[in-house]
């Protein structure tokens, strides 16, 4: 046998996902290996006939304080530290009676899932596992002996090291150990984000002094932005159904942009309740170029669509219903890269199945559009952190500021572009006409130059569309953020807007107000700003 392998003679099992556990310890016990294990886990093989030692054979005390301690022991941790080729360390486990453990299957209590589904303070707190982490790490560090597994995943690699060498290679010990430490890492992370969650209901002003972000490789991908970069997908954080929790129904692999704009997207439609009417969002490079409401899915796509033709080839189409047949066949009339959809129709999805390169993602629901959460910024040496833009323009209290006040169908177009400008890259500005973008300008150093851009789009979907006059005419329009200046307004004005919606706040509101009751138009400020850089 090589000096690197470790043959394995006695395994430690403590598993809250004992996905795959029964079949796992079967195959170690038909090596002759002695299974050692703790409470529910000991029960679990027990009852599936294995001949299993319970912990405290190991220690001489019993499970105790509604077991919080069970394996704090040196009978438990002396087994996992000790060097085997140190005479020392050899002789204290003879002087004490204490039994080598070779391989140490722990994953931990269910913390971040116990968080998710909204449990109470004391229930997340007992969830925090304090003994699993300690003899992974234990493990982990003395993987030069003794192998670690964390994951399900992990247990197909132990059994082929077995079945091929007669033991675990260093090289497969130190990758456990490495993912030994991730996920010790991620779980402390995950409950360190907790408490600062709870701070921060309590003193909204407070940031914490510290924080750890961590997650778990979803998949490698080819390359990132551009393909002299290198990235990858992981998965962290509180539970919200998107990209992170879809499944892909066909097509190809995702890249970097795909995720990027698909997440961009389903963020963006989850804006629009399905309760209350089908909605469609079609995003190119993580902004929207086009977004309408309808009777059905198919007229939605149909009408954001016709916001911008040219930019949605190749674009990331997102659903707020579940993808039927006559969306599915509109879809794929053009190229497209990804669709996502809470879920789809079998005869959607036999449709899609035609252009075999084209994703299909059914995430199973929408993400609240109020949720909270915190998102990460990474920065030279640093990192930005900022709860979630949760603010809903249904929420909002609109103050009408001009003289001549919306009409109930400039407010539901006013209400329903607001909802849109959240999505865009500032400096934003956002046309919309029955319930659909008419003009999107997006990422402008200036916000009147966002403004002359959407107009310039929409003059340009209408001309290939063969109308006479641009989609603008007798529009909304959405700002991001206050107008510094009436030119903007003047732009949003001279393209046919006939009524906006604005944060306000600008030193020069009323100069911006005064424009606006100079061309008999409606304003409304919402107090809430939108940028999204």
């Amino acid at each position: 046998m090589s000096a690197d392998i470790r043959p394995i003679a006695r395994a430690l099992l403590s598993v809250s996902d004992k996905t795959g556990l029964v079949p796992f310890a079967q195959a170690l016990a038909a090596r002759g290996i002695a299974l050692v294990s703790t409470g529910g886990t000991r029960k679990a093989l027990a009852e599936a006939g294995l001949a299993v030692a319970d912990v405290s054979d190991l220690t001489g005390f019993p499970e105790m304080m509604d077991g919080r301690v069970k394996t704090l022991h040196p009978g438990v941790h002396g087994g996992i530290l000790a060097i085997r080729d140190d005479e020392g360390h050899r002789a204290s486990m003879d002087a004490h009676g204490i039994l080598p453990i070779d391989l140490v299957v722990v994953n931990l209590y269910p913390f971040e899932a116990t968080v998710a589904r909204g449990a109470g303070y004391d229930d997340c707190v007992e969830n925090i596992d304090i003994g699993g982490p300690a003899m992974i790490r234990a493990a982990a560090k003395n993987h030069a002996d003794v192998a670690v597994v964390v994951d399900p995943a992990s247990y197909a690699t132990v059994l082929a090291d077995l079945e091929a060498k007669g033991g675990t290679t260093l090289a497969t010990r130190r990758k456990l150990a490495q993912l030994a430490y991730a996920r010790t890492a991620t779980y402390d992370g995950a409950i360190a984000s907790w408490f600062a969650e709870v701070e921060a209901k309590e003193n909204a002003e407070a940031a914490a002094e510290s924080r750890v972000f961590g997650g778990r490789l979803a998949e490698a991908l080819r390359y990132g932005e551009n393909p002299h970069q290198s990235a990858a997908f992981y998965i962290g954080g509180p539970a919200r159904p998107g990209v992170a929790t879809a499944r892909q129904l066909q097509g190809k692999a995702l890249s970097y942009n795909n995720l990027n704009d698909t997440d961009a997207a389903f963020e963006a439609v989850a804006e629009f309740d399905p309760a209350r009417a089908p909605a469609v969002v079609i995003v190119k490079h993580a902004n929207p170029c086009g977004v309408a409401e309808g009777e059905t899915l198919v007229e939605a796509y149909r009408k954001a669509l016709a916001c911008d033709p040219t930019s949605a080839f190749g674009g990331i189409v997102a659903l707020n219903r579940t993808l039927d047949a006559e969306a599915a066949r509109a879809i794929v009339d053009i190229f497209t890269e990804v669709i996502v959809a809470p879920d789809a129709t079998e005869e959607a999805a036999a449709i899609i199945a035609t252009k075999k390169n084209l994703r299909l993602l059914v995430t199973g629901a929408l993400p609240d559009p109020r949720g909270g959460g915190r998102l990460v910024k990474s920065l030279t040496g640093g990192f930005l952190v900022q709860s979630r833009d949760n603010a809903v323009v249904d929420d909002m209290a609109l103050k009408v500021v001009t003289r001549r006040a919306p009409t109930e169908k400039e407010l539901a177009d006013l209400a329903f572009a607001f909802r849109v400008v959240k999505h865009v890259k500032s400096n934003a500005i956002v046309y919309a006409k029955d319930l659909a973008t008419v003009g999107i300008g997006a990422g402008q150093m200036s916000r009147v130059d966002s403004a002359r851009i959407a107009a310039h789009k929409a003059r340009d979907a209408a001309e290939a569309a063969g109308h006479a006059e641009p989609l603008t005419r007798g529009s909304v329009v959405a700002s991001d953020a206050f107008f510094p200046f009436a030119d903007g307004l003047i732009t949003a004005i001279e393209a046919g807007a006939t009524a906006v919606i604005q944060p306000g706040g600008s030193i020069r509101d009323a100069d911006v107000i005064a424009a606006a009751d100079a061309a008999g138009i409606a304003m409304v400020f919402t107090g809430v700003r939108h940028f999204r850089h």
